[in-house]
């Protein structure tokens, strides 16, 4: 049997896979979201741990607790963590990729006239999204941490590194490309933490981990799991779809919306905009790819549950959005962490617009579905469209509304697979070229069960839909 670790902004999960792809067992743990200030996120990285390895204990124990051939660890990518390399301690809390404490400092690299380059080195923009900064960040607020860091006594990465430390007790401290490509210290052409980045991003070679293949030893756990992938959870959701030929592209509606085509074999240019990130790393080659981002989807639904209480749970969403034609002239923009793909402007803020009194809870929810559809829809055309069918996944895709306005947005057939957990599939997937179950990717298994093919319907007013949109994110940009 093959446990996937799936280790998300909002919750752990664990699944166990047989050999053939059949699901045995899953366990979920969500845990705290810490909000010190408006734009600055935070997690617990103990409370991370904690969350992953109770979620395995579940999905071990509904599976019958059997043996477990290999572990595929897939994470939240860019969320950030600074520890002791000698007790795993951690000397902060973890700052989410949704922090944007760091705009300040990467304001200066711009004004530098550092951005060109950053970009043309990493494939990113200068954003507080990525990694590099909120390393620095740490450092400088710690006391006594830049020191010790530099003297190779503290370990800094992202969550997958962090895990794998912590899992390994100590014993390993590495990393995969398809993270090592999101942190703005990698150098797309080596494929190496990068001396020139990490000078002017003021982080020290010496705290880095060592990049892996996806595919590999990474160790094993205390439990006794042979740790052999590591994969960032989109490039993972990419992966488990089957998205293996250039073109092939999936989006999973998460917490934020992540949009990714396989590029193939070759590095891609450079497109405004839109990142160039690995994919994967297996047998000695690389797979690439291009990726727009949504830095708030799901997490929209989850503010208007807990911060509003408009809806109870995700599950009444779609009722509640079908219960009305449209949204009554309100648009709803998100931008709760700024915005991403096309835009990268991290002074972006949340917007509500075409406010009446006959404005109702049921608008504000088919509003918040309509944006992101609409978010979605900006990311592909920014890539220049996507080839076709649309794979998705992640939990907002059981919302059949929304790949419904997804499919109209497009054009195209939208596919949703019947396990939507195509993230932890992917981390399984890759667990298995790991550890030798198979040596050929067209080997693998595919995702269980009769995938639905959602179809453009007639009805909706796209046009009228994407200028309200249009109108009201340029309302929303520069705001802070």
């Amino acid at each position: 049997m093959f446990l996937a670790l799936d280790q998300g902004t909002t919750s752990s999960r664990a699944l166990v896979f047989a050999a053939d792809g059949q699901l045995l067992g899953a366990g979920q743990r969500e845990f705290a979201q810490h909000f010190p200030a408006p734009g600055l996120v935070e997690h617990d990285p103990e409370q991370i741990l904690q969350s992953q390895r109770e979620a395995a204990a579940l999905a071990l124990a509904a599976a019958g607790s059997p043996r477990i051939v290999a572990a595929g660890l897939t994470n939240q990518r860019e969320t950030t963590v600074v520890w002791e390399r000698a007790t795993g301690r951690p000397v902060h809390r973890a700052l989410v990729w949704q922090d944007r404490r760091t705009a300040p400092a990467l304001d200066a690299m711009r004004a530098a006239g550092l951005a060109d380059e950053v970009r043309s080195r990493t494939g990113l923009p200068l954003d507080p999204y990525f990694s590099a900064a909120k390393i620095a960040w740490i450092l400088d607020h710690v006391p006594g941490a830049r020191a010790r860091a530099e003297r190779g006594e503290l370990c800094a990465g992202t969550v997958d590194s962090w895990l794998v430390f912590r899992l390994t007790a100590g014993a390993v401290f590495a990393t995969d490309p398809s993270n090592a490509s999101r942190t703005s210290l990698c150098d797309l052409g080596t494929g190496a933490f990068d001396d020139w980045l990490c000078d002017r991003f003021r982080v020290p070679r010496a705290c880095l981990p060592e990049i892996r293949p996806s595919a590999g030893d990474f160790g094993c756990a205390a439990e006794g799991w042979p740790i052999r992938a590591v994969l960032g959870d989109q490039q993972a959701a990419l992966f488990g779809h089957g998205c293996t030929a250039p073109g092939a592209t999936k989006c999973t509606y998460g917490t934020g919306a992540f949009v990714l085509a396989n590029a193939g074999p070759a590095l891609p240019a450079r497109d405004p905009g839109v990142l160039t990130t690995v994919a994967w790393r297996h047998g000695g080659a690389t797979t690439w790819a291009r990726e727009g981002s949504v830095l708030v989807c799901g997490a929209a639904i989850q503010w208007l549950r807990d911060q509003l209480g408009l809806v109870g749970s995700p599950a009444e969403v779609e009722a509640l959005a079908r219960s009305v034609p449209d949204a009554g002239g309100v648009v709803f923009v998100p931008a709760f962490a700024g915005l991403g793909t096309p835009h990268w402007d991290p002074s972006a803020r949340g917007l509500l617009v075409g406010l009446t009194r006959g404005t109702t809870r049921a608008h504000l929810v088919r509003a918040a579905v309509e944006a992101m559809a609409l978010q979605v829809d900006d990311v592909l055309r920014a890539m220049g469209g996507a080839a076709e069918p649309l794979c998705v996944d992640g939990g907002a895709a059981a919302n059949r509304l929304l790949l419904e306005l997804q499919a109209a947005l497009l054009g195209a057939p939208v596919v949703r697979p019947a396990l939507l957990e195509a993230t932890a599939f992917g981390a399984f997937r890759m667990s298995q070229l790991g550890a030798g179950a198979h040596r050929r990717v067209e080997d693998l298994p595919a995702l269980p069960g009769r995938a639905e093919t959602v179809l453009p319907p007639p009805g909706f007013d796209v046009v009228t839909l994407r200028r309200r949109w249009a109108a009201a994110v340029a309302r929303a940009r520069g705001w802070s």
